[in-house]
């Protein structure tokens, strides 16, 4: 396995400019013997040229040792091999010279000019020292060999290490560059499960959130309703036997229709849906289908039996309706019904024995729906002592706004409150 690009870099630990220790051994290790071998060089370029023997060793041990800075001073190891060529020394120094350069990062015109200008060197020295020999009679050989000797020479200390240079370079920075991206897709993949954990709690969220609202809806205005009837109840038992036994069958009817909507509620979120949609139905929208799914769910014509079991339990409620009837979407009829029945719960919680009017309008495009009660009377009033949780208004808002709707809320000048809706009709 490739290491990454974090645990290649906490990987380096080499001495100045090394990336690794191994790599300092060896161009130390490549130095000595550069050095080793300019010095034994030396020896017949210093009688070639008069100086003490001491003194070509001294040179060839400092110019070979150049060669420890390949990494860090391409350039400058080449032109130190170029600048000795004529005496006819460090012919390693040259070949890894040239090496380096061609794998480092430099342009490739400095490149191709300092490998040509090595190449020149080495034919030029190459061809005087050949002629020299031939001069001399250390060669019998006839003149068609000289270039022969200079072109074969010259070519074999250049071209093998400038184009394994450049093919190692272009691997090198091949690798590099793949490995930028193994990095680059480890983030991005990183980030996408990030993301996706991120996703899920928040869908984890909008799922609890969506339950609870139908639970709320679900179940509230029946037991709400049931604690109106209750509270009467209570209230009337010894002065009118018979109403109470009329709100005392309201309640037993109340009771058995949540528990019949709760039944159905956790009916589907624990098969997740009906019959073969059970695998493909999201949880989330589990709790928006239940009363949808089927045909089972409320209904714009189920108003008025909505309006009049609110009658049924004291409250003094009008409804009007205008404009032309029409069937709109499951989820619109559901909303609207909501939004009604979630306002006249409110009603029996905050302001028993208001008088209260429901507006429901068809418009072109959209309906809307509007309940206002007045203020509460001070006196002659039954409190049912309803709990109040504080969601009712939040629940109405996010069911509104989710199918791209506009829902207005709060008092009135005349001390009642006010809950208005428009829901778009596609």
């Amino acid at each position: 396995m490739t290491t990454t690009g974090e645990e290649d870099t906490a990987a380096r630990g080499g001495p100045l400019w090394w990336t690794r220790r191994r790599s300092a051994a060896f161009d130390w290790s490549l130095g000595l013997v550069s050095a080793v071998e300019c010095a034994v060089e030396g020896v017949p370029f210093a009688r070639d040229a008069g100086i003490p023997p001491a003194a070509g060793v001294v040179f060839g041990l400092l110019a070979g040792s150049v060669l420890v800075v390949r990494r860090k001073w391409p350039i400058a190891v080449v032109l130190v091999s170029i600048a000795i060529t004529p005496a006819q020394m460090g012919y390693l120094m040259g070949i890894v010279g040239l090496y380096t350069l061609a794998a480092s990062e430099l342009p490739r015109r400095i490149i191709a000019s300092l490998a040509g200008m090595q190449l020149v060197g080495t034919l030029i020295v190459t061809f005087v020292r050949v002629r020299q020999s031939m001069d001399q009679g250390r060669l019998t050989i006839g003149d068609w060999f000289i270039p022969f000797a200079a072109i074969t020479t010259s070519l074999g200390l250049t071209a093998p290490p400038l184009l394994l240079g450049l093919y190692v370079g272009a691997r090198r920075r091949l690798m590099e560059s793949l490995r930028e991206r193994a990095d680059s897709l480890e983030r991005e993949l990183q980030l996408l499960a990030e993301r996706a954990e991120e996703r899920a709690e928040w869908a984890r969220g909008e799922e609890r959130t969506r339950i609870a609202r139908e639970m709320h809806d679900v179940v509230a205005h029946r037991v709400s309703l049931m604690v109106v009837h209750a509270a009467a109840l209570q209230a009337i038992a010894r002065k009118d036997p018979e109403k109470a036994v009329r709100n005392a069958a309201l309640v037993g009817d109340m009771g058995r229709q949540a528990l019949t909507e709760l039944r159905e509620m956790l009916g589907v979120l624990r098969s997740g849906g009906a019959g073969e949609r059970a695998a493909s139905v999201p949880l989330v929208a589990v709790a928006a289908a239940v009363v949808v799914e089927e045909g089972e769910g409320p209904c714009l014509s189920e108003l008025e039996e909505l309006v009049g079991q609110s009658a049924a339990a004291g409250m003094v409620v009008e409804l009007w309706v205008e404009g032309e009837v029409r069937s709109y979407a499951p989820e619109v009829e559901q909303t609207a019904y909501r939004v009604v029945q979630e306002a006249l719960t409110n009603v029996h919680k905050h302001a028993v024995g208001a008088k209260t009017h429901v507006r429901l309008a068809h418009r072109a495009g959209e309906i809307a729906m509007q309940v206002e009660n007045g203020a509460p009377p001070e006196v002659g009033s039954v409190s049912a002592g309803l709990p109040s949780g504080g969601n009712g208004l939040v629940g109405m808002r996010e069911r509104v706004v989710a199918l791209g709707g506009v829902f207005v809320s709060g008092p009135t000048e005349a001390g009642g409150f006010r809950v208005s809706a428009v829901i778009p009709a596609s």
